[in-house]
């Protein structure tokens, strides 16, 4: 077989990947945000919305199950019926609209599963793009994955906010649906290579017997098992930053108006694109040896974040502390989104294939129970010191500085092949 390690650009497939991914997730998210703002229309109540977007958050406790089916069926397949079912969901939800049989509970039922067939999708996705891409363009490929959900995130609410007021709600859910019949059926001219495994038992057991042997997998790699330690660290400490952190120290320590509280959130998104588009030129200077300079780079870019709320640049007016903190808010979005990445693709380039999925899987599932965990910490940390928010600024400070030693120690020995 003739190596395509000198190829230009990408593959037609994972071309045809990418785009599919454009799409899909965009509806997705249009349809996440035009929920919101319907659910707050017809019942006034935020606590009721944040209730709901909770409990469709919880389904992503099955990834490792999504994880164990990318390892055993064909994945284009897979991405081709996850796509096809939510455009069947999404159309039925528009059939009830039409009927005026919707309710809180109907919507709530509808996000949870439109979560759960998310959850078996992401793994899928991930466990599909060393195979369609070469080692030495796996991390760029990563960053441009990356960089569509960052990019969801950022134009959604902008789209979003227009079309529901143009359009209205069930056009908008229309448009999502056929969003998603599309993405399936690009999805469908993917040419991914798939040989199956031996089956002996029933599917059901044979899925729970594959979670159980990608959980013992990750635990006895210990290269792999450090790299999930890092990545479910960085969400622990790092994410709530701007989850929590940001919208508190923007609206309620500097006041920002509505408009420069937008561009300064708006700011913090665009880094994580950023950050994840750019991964292909810093990749060629990272290595697991010097990992840890990088994490010591973040460390050191939160005390201008913690110096921006203190008094004495708080005393000089707003625009010095808004730009201070802004600045350093971005540059910390940019690294810890490329530490993420190429933490991820040192997992794939060391996961036979048939254990990507689950490996995969297992990291984001381990990796996203430690953001609540940490949102709810800074939460109370941040009202505690609601006169002094310089204080868990700087305790994450001197997290990511522990972060730094321990990066450097555990990785001594390692090699990256």
């Amino acid at each position: 077989m003739q190596p395509q390690v000198h190829r230009k650009g990408f593959s037609k497939d994972f071309n045809l990947m990418v785009v599919g991914q454009i799409i899909s997730i965009l509806g997705s998210a249009l349809l996440r945000f035009a929920l919101s703002l319907y659910v707050l229309d017809i019942t006034g109540r935020a606590d009721l919305f944040a209730i709901l977007f909770a409990i469709s958050n919880i389904p992503f406790l099955l990834s490792p199950l999504g994880g164990a089916i990318a390892d055993r069926f064909n994945r284009r397949n897979l991405m081709v019926i996850f796509d096809f079912i939510s455009s069947v969901i999404v159309f039925s939800f528009f059939l009830l609209l039409v009927g005026g049989n919707t309710s809180v509970l109907i919507i709530g039922i509808v996000m949870v599963l439109l979560a759960t067939i998310s959850a078996m999708y992401a793994p899928t996705v991930m466990a599909s793009i060393p195979v369609l891409v070469e080692d030495n363009k796996l991390e760029q490929a990563n960053g441009i994955v990356n960089g569509i959900q960052a990019l969801s995130n950022v134009a959604a609410p902008v789209l979003g906010g227009v079309l529901y007021g143009v359009i209205g709600l069930k056009m908008l859910v229309v448009l999502s649906a056929i969003l998603f019949f599309l993405s399936a059926l690009l999805e469908m001219f993917i040419n991914m290579p798939f040989v199956k495994r031996e089956q002996s038992e029933h599917i059901l057991p044979t899925l729970v017997k594959d979670m159980k042997v990608g959980f013992m997998y990750v635990v006895k790699q210990s290269f792999i098992l450090k790299c999930m330690i890092l990545a479910a660290l960085l969400n622990l400490i790092l994410t709530p930053v701007f989850v929590v952190g940001s919208p508190i120290i923007l609206r309620v320590t500097m006041r920002s108006s509505d408009s420069l509280y937008g561009i300064g959130m708006g700011l913090i998104d665009f880094a994580t694109i950023l950050g994840a588009l750019s991964i292909g030129i810093f990749a060629k200077k990272m290595g697991i040896h010097n990992l840890y300079r990088w994490v010591f780079i973040t460390a050191l870019l939160v005390v201008p974040m913690a110096m921006s709320v203190m008094p004495f640049v708080l005393d000089m007016g707003y625009y010095p502390s808004f730009i201070l903190f802004i600045f350093s808010a971005v540059l910390i979005a940019m690294v810890m989104t490329i530490i993420s990445i190429f933490v991820i693709t040192i997992v794939q380039k060391k996961t036979p294939n048939e254990n990507l999925g689950k490996v995969m899987a297992i990291i984001m599932a381990v990796s996203q129970c430690m953001a609540p965990i940490g949102q709810i910490l800074y939460g109370l940390l941040f009202e505690a010191f609601s006169l002094k928010v310089y204080v868990p600024i700087l305790f994450i400070c001197c997290a990511m500085l522990l972060m730094t030693v321990a990066t450097k120690k555990i990785w001594r020995h390692d090699e990256l092949v």
